[in-house]
């Protein structure tokens, strides 16, 4: 049975009325695929409108006996939701069987996180005589200020930040954008190495308005964002498994620790669900223990 003109359908929704990005896109594709690569293998000659719960079951169970990840498993269902929820939309089917298909439960792993002495240990080690260490110093406070991925902090330009109303315009995952405040010290290094590195180097035609350049004048990569930061780690001193987003998790921690409200870390951090956001509710277990000690009356 030939899928491919259902697969076609439903990657133009996903790029044109989802706005997701071409590795989202690649992925769900790669969902459906396994599905038709399982009925092949089975040899189920069946189209998506006579698929039905028993068969969908019947596949999770296989990708489960081939090894794969609980964690892979629970996105590929999803994956098969959001096709079929796409065939429901353009009136293919009229039932759609997977509703009721469940994805293995998943441990939700707590990240390691930085408190603000390790960041300042990280910060201390670099050398602040060389361009490019007051260039990694603002990297590093920018990351921690305002919760950027690695991705977003490479493709940060100059334009998207309000040095007076001390915002940053990012554009995060499906090209969705969001606002998020950035701190004067933050603000502070990167004004310092705007001027005193930046303004100095010279810049290679199509990285004009991007904040953070090499020494031959094009934006960083995401690789070297990882290597400055795991060499930084390592400096200080510091045995936790750190990488970029460390310093976003950091960033949630801190601000739920503090009492923010979630819905409104969940928008900076640019979620789309705040069952995401959540897990930084139950992030630090010693600061928890700290409260107990510190407040409870028979502690």
């Amino acid at each position: 049975m030939n899928w491919s003109s259902y697969i076609k359908g439903f990657k133009a929704y996903l790029q044109l009325e989802r706005s997701l990005s071409s590795n989202s896109i690649v992925a769900y594709e790669h969902d459906i695929v396994k599905l038709c690569q399982f009925l092949e293998i089975k040899k189920i000659e069946l189209s998506p409108e006579e698929i039905d719960i028993a068969i969908l079951r019947e596949f999770v169970r296989w990708v489960s006996e081939l090894g794969m990840m609980p964690t892979s498993q629970a996105r590929m269902v999803s994956g098969i939701k959001t096709f079929y929820k796409y065939l429901m939309m353009e009136d293919i089917i009229k039932k759609n069987p997977s509703e009721l298909l469940e994805a293995p439960k998943t441990a939700r792993k707590l990240p390691d996180i930085l408190h603000v002495d390790e960041i300042d240990k990280m910060i201390s080690v670099i050398d602040l005589s060389k361009p490019e260490g007051v260039r990694n110093k603002a990297i590093l406070e920018t990351m921690f200020s305002c919760g950027l991925r690695v991705t977003e902090t490479v493709n940060l330009k100059i334009s998207d930040i309000s040095f007076i109303e001390q915002f940053v315009r990012v554009i995060g995952k499906g090209n969705k954008e969001r606002l998020v405040p950035i701190g004067r010290v933050a603000i502070k290094a990167i004004n310092f190495y705007i001027e005193n590195v930046r303004n100095h180097i010279e810049v290679k035609t199509g990285s004009n308005d991007i904040l953070f350049l090499n020494r031959r004048g094009s934006g960083l990569t995401r690789v070297m964002i990882f290597y400055l930061i795991k060499r930084f780690a390592l400096e200080a001193g510091i045995k936790k498994k750190i990488s970029p987003h460390t310093f976003r998790h950091s960033f949630a921690t801190s601000l739920v620790e503090a009492g923010a409200d979630l819905r409104a870390v969940q928008q900076m951090l640019g979620h789309e669900s705040i069952t995401t956001t959540e897990i930084y509710t139950h992030i630090d277990r010693e600061y928890l223990r700290d409260v107990i000690t510190q407040f409870h009356p028979r502690s």
